[in-house]
């Protein structure tokens, strides 16, 4: 039989080797999408102010995250290793706390909460998110504080807390429940799973739940008017509800999450992961897996109803929130156009993988239906069916896992945006005293629904030495999709038509509109345009409805490459310099690209 000792020794082990799999896991990856997005902000923006930290990102509110994120962007921009290091601490901080949590609800058992931990430790729900560094910074915090609030709460509704730190517990438990929100707004969920557990925990019933709100009253009092608060603060600073949504879609995304992702992973799928870039990677398991997770879910549900006192409200906990928390994810992401494969990519499932873990734990620590005799206790537990097998369909579930998680590695590796970043920071160190034209980054990168955060002048804000990102050059330069800095040319959304001066007579020698060819909508447009100018200076370009920029000129003949935002179906130009007169040449307005791709 298993003793305090080799239990402890065992979970450390089993956490290790989390870590150990999770560190290779983040040693082949590197930044994708939202990464890039948080570093843009992190870069064009004071990390402190709150502009910065109090932004509404795609519909969250997470000022911590943000935080942690602009503090690695300050310390190594563009370099994988600190967030690589965040993730691992973080998953070490929410992997202990989960074991805590786990011996708190089941302190008697042996086998059966290593299985729990396990479970946890190595579910394919937690390791998409985990991957995702942007997605990691708001679900490990979530998951650390859930776990270490359960565990206090049950200790409190079991009046396991000395009196005289009953404060101190609280407390706590507040201050990690506010740090816990300011990662991340699910987080608001702690407050009725941590209740509900604790309610379980206690035997559940009416004097459970008695019980519990009185053990715990200043505990559920201070979560309940944080959470109040949050709820108005994350309203005010976010926008959830932006888009379209659909019922019908939110049916279907939330069924397909359950079927084809929560179902699986209870047997250690999906084995297959595919990509299209830039999405990121989706499971596709087989049918046989879906079907023995099902068969999975039932035998442990009827062994828990027919063996465990109390076990069908805490199978109904497990099952309704597996469900109920997909259904607000899922609504935000319902507009017609979701491929309904949104919800095989499995990075919302951390917390649901927990409570599962917080489940299993409340059912392997919960009393038995029918008590044996007190002689005969310990040797009907050494020689119990449970005992022998659990281990056994954990440490085969876990080696699924590990497969599913290879495969995942091998998809998440095929992405484009670690070669680029690498070659792009070389670049701009090698072309320091250049000036640059702001561009977009390639679209397998990230795509311009994002804009201005695909600008490189965000994302590579804070590296050093680079080039001065300007609105005018004499020469331009662009990055190529691998990050290689080559000539530049300007594609022909309109043309410019020649001045009808000379050199000899120039025609501008004050405010001034160059026609083009057709109207622009309004967008940050690049202008190539030759001239002759009678001497060195500066003139004033700009679009309609943008802001005029100052662009310097030579004696002579020359060309310049301006960055203007703005639409219209005129460049105005007006020369500074006193004196200054200009011939324009023919000219061209489009997007800054390679010059190959520029066209004639």
């Amino acid at each position: 039989m298993l003793n305090a000792r080799m239990m402890s020794m065992i979970a450390v082990a089993l956490i290790a080797g989390q870590l150990i799999i999770r560190g290779w896991l983040v040693a082949t990856g590197n930044f994708y999408w939202d990464d890039l997005v948080l570093i843009a902000r992190a870069s064009s923006n004071p990390i402190l102010s709150w502009e910065y930290l109090g932004h509404s990102h795609d519909g969250h509110f997470m000022p911590a995250a943000f935080l942690l994120a602009g503090v690695a962007t300050w310390l190594a921009p563009v370099n994988w290793v600190v967030p690589a290091l965040t993730l691992i601490v973080l998953q070490a901080i929410a992997s202990l706390a989960v074991w805590r949590m786990i011996r708190v609800i089941a302190p008697a058992a042996r086998a059966g909460a290593l299985v729990a931990l396990a479970f946890y430790l190595f579910s394919p729900m937690t390791v998409p998110a985990f991957a995702w560094w942007a997605s990691g910074l708001n679900t490990l915090p979530m998951q650390a504080a859930l776990a270490w609030i359960v565990a206090d709460a049950v200790r409190l509704a079991r009046d396991d807390v000395d009196p005289a730190r009953r404060r101190a517990v609280w407390i706590r438990s507040t201050v990690v429940f506010v740090i816990a929100l300011a990662f991340f707004e699910k987080s608001l969920f702690i407050l009725p799973i941590a209740f509900v557990a604790a309610v379980l925990a206690s035997g559940g019933g009416r004097a459970a739940l008695t019980t519990t709100l009185r053990a715990g009253r200043e505990l559920w009092a201070s979560l309940a008017a944080v959470t109040a608060i949050w709820v108005v603060v994350y309203f005010v600073t976010a926008d959830p509800t932006a888009g379209n949504h659909s019922v019908g879609q939110t049916a279907r995304l939330v069924w397909r999450s359950v079927n084809h992702a929560i179902v699986p992973s209870l047997v250690g799928g999906p084995w297959e992961w595919d990509r299209w870039t830039p999405s990121p990677p989706t499971g596709f398991p087989a049918t046989w897996m879906i079907v023995a997770g099902w068969v999975v879910l039932g035998a442990i549900t009827w062994w828990a109803v027919t063996r465990k006192r109390g076990a069908v409200p805490i199978v109904a906990f497990a099952v309704v929130y597996a469900v109920a928390a997909q259904i607000p994810v899922m609504w935000n992401r319902s507009s017609p156009e979701t491929a309904i494969a949104l919800a095989q990519h499995m990075r919302y499932l951390p917390d649901t993988a927990l409570v599962f873990a917080i489940a299993i734990a409340l059912l392997v620590g919960a009393p038995p239906r029918r008590a044996p005799a007190p002689d005969a206790r310990q040797d009907a537990e050494e020689k119990s069916p449970t005992v022998i097998l659990l281990p056994v369909v954990g440490a085969l579930a876990m080696v699924s896992a590990v497969v599913s998680l290879v495969s995942f590695s091998a998809s998440w590796r095929d992405n484009p945006t670690g070669d680029y970043l690498e070659t792009a920071v070389a670049t701009l160190h090698d072309n320091a005293d250049a000036t640059l034209l702001d561009q977009s980054v390639p679209l397998e990168i990230l795509q311009p629904v994002v804009y201005p955060d695909n600008q490189i002048s965000r994302i590579f804000g804070r590296v050093d030495p680079r080039p001065d990102f300007g609105t005018s050059t004499d020469r331009l330069l662009v990055l190529d999709t691998a990050g290689n800095a080559v000539p530049g040319g300007v594609t022909q959304r309109r043309l410019i038509g020649q001045g009808f001066g000379s050199c000899a007579r120039p025609e501008i020698s004050g405010p001034s509109r160059l026609a083009l060819d057709g109207p622009l909508f309004p967008w940050p447009w690049t202008v190539s345009l030759s001239y002759c100018a009678t001497r060195d200076g500066e003139i004033e370009m700009s679009l309609d409805g943008g802001r005029a920029v100052r662009v310097p000129v030579r004696s002579g003949l020359g060309a310049i490459y301006v960055r203007l935002d703005g639409g219209g179906d005129a460049i105005s130009v007006r020369p500074v310099t006193p004196g200054l007169r200009l011939h324009t040449g023919a000219g061209r307005v489009g997007e800054a690209v390679e010059a190959r791709f520029a066209g004639g």
